[in-house]
């Protein structure tokens, strides 16, 4: 498995790739705890932590005293398909995924954006990474980093092709992220994105904006990736909660 991402995350992934791929059919029962921490040489802990998240989800069903089983609903099931889903898990679930194919490194006059999000405010220049991110054959994400000179300056581009900034900053650079503020909205690719990406000026993209923060609430990466409105996807589940002053919707990641 691969170090980058958390092990529940890997399991969890794995389950979904099992259920995918038909090993394991609707309604049919999945291993038990036991059995999966043995195979993936981990504790019943870990195992019950990715279980857990894909009952919650609705992908799993456990019934006391029988097992966890895979759900009967198909179409749920037909959701994992898709290339890209979710939030903040999303943002491991790409990494994993993606290979970078270009790299342009620059140092720049602090715009205005990064100035203010970043909280630079006695800082002139930034570091500005501006990288091609391919699924198999297709360019898939456009995405252009802004980072205080003192850590994007150490940046090397030839790292870049081997492993994702997220990983170089936390395991390289030993920074611990704490907290990202992400916004998502749908918007249209100008000559830049379009041509980065291999699509038509005006072709709609979504577009991701992320903060992402120390445990001291320091904003040290500016992320804003433009996506293929054709390759990726951004689903929410809604559950109504039932309580005794009345009802809650309940938003999920898919």
């Amino acid at each position: 498995m691969a170090t980058l991402l958390p092990v529940y995350y890997q399991i969890k992934q794995t389950i979904k790739n099992w259920i995918i791929n038909k090993d394991f059919n609707p309604g049919e029962k999945i291993p038990s705890e036991n059995e999966l921490a043995e195979k993936f040489k981990v504790s019943r802990l870990t195992v019950r932590q990715a279980i857990s998240q894909l009952v919650q989800e609705g992908f799993l069903i456990s019934k006391r005293g029988e097992g966890t089983f895979v759900t009967n609903n198909e179409s749920l099931i037909s959701s994992f398909s898709l290339e890209f889903t979710g939030f903040m898990d999303d943002l491991f679930y790409q990494i994993s995924k993606s290979k970078t194919k270009s790299v342009k490194i620059n140092r720049m006059t602090v715009p205005k954006l990064a100035k203010e999000k970043l909280e630079l405010e006695d800082e002139h220049e930034v570091v500005q990474i501006k990288r091609v991110r391919f699924l198999e054959d297709k360019s898939f994400a456009y995405t252009i980093n802004y980072l205080p000179i003192e850590i994007g300056s150490k940046i090397n581009e030839k790292d870049l092709f081997k492993k994702p900034l997220l990983q170089i900053l936390e395991q390289d650079f030993g920074i611990q992220f704490n907290e990202a503020l992400q916004t998502i909205e749908a918007s249209f690719a100008d000559k830049e994105v379009a041509e980065q990406l291999g699509i038509t000026s005006g072709s709609p993209i979504l577009f991701v904006e992320r903060i992402m923060y120390t445990k001291k609430r320091r904003p040290v990466e500016l992320v804003q990736s433009s996506y293929r409105g054709d390759l990726y996807k951004y689903i929410v589940r809604l559950k109504n909660f039932k309580r005794k002053d009345g009802s809650v919707w309940i938003h999920q990641t898919v």
